[in-house]
């Protein structure tokens, strides 16, 4: 796999990624003004967005295990970084939002 298709695929994951963790945010925003329902529609497009990084994700992945070549570099490395991040926020967040059903 070239570094063209590395780089888009990259930057695909960094798109897919920033747009969750966006919702996820605004999902919590969302449930501490105590607008559960809008909260929940946003994170769930927050998870829409992470199944779509995850799945580019797993296709390179499946890719490298068939053993083409995949040029490692800076943006894919950021890309990871962007995609661990929101994987991250998005527990947090989603126990925060628990955390805020049960005080409300």
């Amino acid at each position: 796999m070239n570094e063209e298709r590395v780089q888009a695929i990259s930057f695909e994951i960094i798109g897919y990624a920033g747009n969750a963790f966006s919702y996820f945010y605004e999902a919590v925003e969302e449930m501490l003004a105590g607008n559960k329902e809008k909260a929940m529609e946003l994170y769930e497009l927050g998870d829409q967005e992470m199944t779509k990084a995850h799945k580019v994700q797993t296709d390179l992945l499946v890719s490298e295990a068939r053993g083409e070549k995949v040029d490692t570099n800076v943006i894919l490395i950021h890309a990871q970084d962007h995609l661990m991040t929101t994987m991250l926020y998005e527990r947090i967040a989603k126990q925060m939002m628990r955390i805020m059903e049960r005080v409300a």
